[in-house]
């Protein structure tokens, strides 16, 4: 006779998947000291015995766990820390509590799928609500206590934190031309991220606006990384009439531009200017100090969370979206090219 869902507990896992119960409790609290497969193992497990649903029951007495989830990528980028961060400070004080869970796992990637399971087993009685970062698909099942920031596609069906990437990155391109800057190189970000196709397409749309040609030998992809960014520059500022101005994707990328134009003896901005996106802490202590278009990380986080606690008190806000303005912050990468 199998156990009942209420009788289900930790150490019934530990024995039906044949680890020690510290190792099952790790796997539960989604630490990254376990094995792929015996995390995989050991969460099937927990679905097979419903173990998911005894936490879930017990929970339902009090009908409220106050705990709120926060699912993201992964926590080494300064990106999700920003809006980890953000969250943090508005949780403070709240009574509730944060778990949490991330898809940076050896052997483990973000997907639709992860997001969906994570999001299923968090609102399973686990916590009162979730922010999940960077969804790659913005839809949730009706009723789910979710806000999302910063979707990788349109049409979210819950709550949603954006920017208006487009607008912002047109700023910085215009900035750029308004310098004097007419062959202006391009480090896109990844591919699949709205964020990167938005800023792509302001690229395109502020050469136009201005009455300049758009030439692919200046556009190299990139993947916001700085890795790529330093080697996307080297790319660009190696082809036989390099750009005056590169304007990468994100910080990242833009501080590895600046890597490169240093190791290829270039001055910056005295022979190259340099424009990011982001505005990350990094961006002001780099030197020269990065020019980049702010889009308000942290308050993204913050905004969520806000955002979470008005739908745990019951006000309608089904697709509600709340926009976060960029800005232009000018520091010292940017300047007129030499030649104008």
């Amino acid at each position: 006779m199998g156990l009942k869902q209420s009788a289900v507990t930790i150490q019934d896992v530990a024995r039906a998947a044949g680890v020690s119960v510290s190792t099952a409790s790790r796997v539960l609290n989604n630490k990254d000291d376990v094995s792929p497969e015996t995390f995989e193992k050991v969460r099937r497990v927990m679905q097979e015995m419903n173990y998911v649903a005894s936490l879930a029951a017990k929970s339902m007495r009090s009908r409220a766990t106050n705990v709120i989830g926060l699912l993201v990528p992964q926590v080494t980028d300064i990106f999700y820390q920003q809006i980890i961060h953000g969250v943090g400070l508005g949780i403070r004080d709240s009574g509730y509590d944060l778990m949490i869970y991330t898809a940076e796992r050896p052997g483990l990637s973000k997907s639709e799928s992860w997001e969906q399971e994570h999001v299923a087993l968090l609102s399973n009685g686990l916590t009162d609500g979730c922010i999940v970062v960077t969804p790659m698909a913005p839809t949730f099942p009706d009723g789910s206590r979710v806000v999302v920031v910063d979707p990788q596609g349109d049409g979210a069906n819950v709550p949603s934190i954006v920017t208006p990437n487009r607008e912002g990155a047109l700023e910085g391109m215009r900035y750029l031309i308004a310098l004097g800057h007419r062959r202006v190189g391009f480090i896109s970000g990844h591919y699949a991220a709205l964020s990167s196709v938005r800023r792509s397409e302001a690229y395109r749309d502020a050469l136009a606006e201005a009455g300049l040609p758009y030439l692919p030998d200046l556009v190299r992809s990139g993947d916001f990384t700085r890795e790529r960014g330093y080697a996307a520059a080297l790319e660009l500022l190696r082809l036989p009439e390099p750009p005056t101005a590169i304007f990468a994707a994100n910080d990242k990328s833009a501080i590895g531009a600046l890597d490169a134009a240093r190791d290829l003896g270039l001055v910056v901005p005295r022979d190259l200017s340099i424009l990011g996106f982001d505005n990350i802490p990094e961006a002001a202590q780099v030197a020269p100090k990065l020019t980049t278009v702010d889009q308000a990380i942290q308050e993204m986080g913050t905004l969520a969370i806000q955002l979470l606690f008005s739908l745990l008190k019951g006000e309608d806000l089904a697709e509600s979206r709340v926009l976060v303005p960029t800005q232009l912050i000018r520091r010292d990468s940017c300047q007129p090219p030499r030649d104008s």
